[in-house]
């Protein structure tokens, strides 16, 4: 087990990992950090792509993410891609300039958007229902998830944003993995949901329904993804 991002690219940088599964945008981390490479895409609940949602309150007056300038926004953790590191680079795209808060009743400067970590998606849905933010973000998946987004709460909230989709998890490996290895290892995963005898060991693994070749289009949203994390993590 690895505590942290940075462990786990220590890992991978000295060969004691060959193989790791994240979401999107630390798998991108991995790969400009340690070197490692992407496998294969992860199916997880039936899902392969997901993005973040911006969501106000309905009466708050705010309608697009240029309207966020001097106000807050509540992120869930620095781990979260459609959380956290998809819509920052969406408002940095957009012009703002992002300032980390120290709590939520902190403010920003008039001329930048004000973020939180506000740890988990209940926690979000409920810093902007009670005003203590003015926006949130989560996924497109836990905005349908009534536990994670109380149908009471949503009825008083409205989207004024979503990011571009961006695979759901991906498979990682070490950049100088024995080719013979990644072979044989992607044939497996890749054969693994028609296996009735890995179905448990799928679900166990994060609820996978099945592994799928890396396309042209998840290539070209995880590097735009890979740019915008280096940016976030500069800015």
């Amino acid at each position: 087990m690895a505590r942290d991002v940075q462990q786990m690219t220590s890992y991978l940088r000295r060969g004691r990992v060959d193989w790791a599964t994240e979401t999107a945008g630390t798998a991108m981390r991995l790969q400009e950090r340690a070197r490692a490479r992407p496998l294969l895409l992860t199916e997880r609940g039936g899902v392969d792509r997901y993005r973040g949602v911006f969501f106000v309150r309905r009466d708050s007056g705010l309608e697009k993410l240029a309207d966020l300038t001097g106000r807050t926004v509540a992120f869930q953790n620095t781990a979260s891609t459609s959380a956290y590191f998809a819509p920052a680079v969406e408002l940095l795209d957009a012009g703002q300039r992002l300032e980390i808060l120290l709590s939520p009743m902190d403010r920003p400067a008039e001329d930048s958007v004000g973020y939180v970590f506000a740890r988990s998606e209940m926690n979000v849905a409920t810093w902007v229902h009670k005003g203590l933010v003015d926006a949130g973000v989560v996924s497109n998946l836990d905005w349908e998830d009534i536990r994670r987004m109380p149908p009471a709460f949503r009825a008083d909230f409205r989207i004024i944003h979503e990011t571009p989709d961006y695979p759901r998890a991906l498979e990682m490996v070490r950049g100088d993995l024995d080719p013979k290895v990644e072979a044989r290892l992607r044939e497996v995963l890749l054969q693994a949901a028609n296996d009735p005898d890995a179905r448990e060991a799928l679900q166990l693994f994060f609820r996978t329904t099945r592994f799928m070749p890396v396309d042209s289009a998840s290539l070209e949203a995880l590097d735009h993804l890979r740019q915008g994390v280096l940016r976030v993590r500069e800015q």
